[in-house]
């Protein structure tokens, strides 16, 4: 029953091969078996986004995916942000902004903010707001969590879209 399957995939640019019981959620297999504790876990329902990670490209509450559902997947989880200790300049925006106060949802937000930003859309605040409903914060407001988000966009996506892709990975 508690079988254990091996699940070979990317994470953060690096190749893995781990196992995990076939019901582990991969938010858990992300933080103890690989050791990226940075994927919070939260809810547990898909409920707060804590546990919000890129898969293929696409922002994705782990909480709600099984480990062996990662085999073959290129994941990408906020460890993957800050290269040689500097921060990247999404994380540096949400730093100017103090867009985190306990830091508990902070890699929940970074990791959608940073979908948002690969998209090269340049977004409202209004818009901003929307997208990003799926992660919940008790502490900030969100205000600066927005505002550093449109700050970002405007310095990168507003000024010279081609620039995104290589900034962010």
């Amino acid at each position: 029953m508690n079988e254990e399957i091996p699940i070979s995939l990317t994470v953060n640019g690096e190749d893995v091969t781990a196992t995990a019981p076939a019901r582990m959620h991969a938010a858990d297999f992300l933080r103890h078996r690989l050791g990226n504790t940075g994927t919070h876990v939260g809810c547990e329902q898909g409920k707060c986004g804590m546990c919000t990670v890129q898969v293929d490209g696409v922002a994705l509450k782990s909480c709600l995916m099984l480990a062996p559902q990662l085999e073959g997947a290129c994941v990408r989880t906020v460890e993957s942000l800050a290269v040689d200790n500097k921060l990247n300049g999404l994380q540096a925006s949400f730093h100017r902004h103090h867009a985190l106060q306990c830091g508990f949802c902070t890699p929940g937000f970074l990791m959608l903010a940073t979908s948002i930003v690969e998209r090269g859309e340049m977004l409202s605040r209004d818009e901003i707001r929307e997208e990003i409903s799926g992660v919940l914060c008790r502490c900030t407001g969100y205000e600066n969590i927005i505002s550093a988000i449109h700050e970002y966009l405007q310095e990168t996506v507003a000024a010279n879209p081609q620039s995104v892709a290589k900034e962010l990975v």
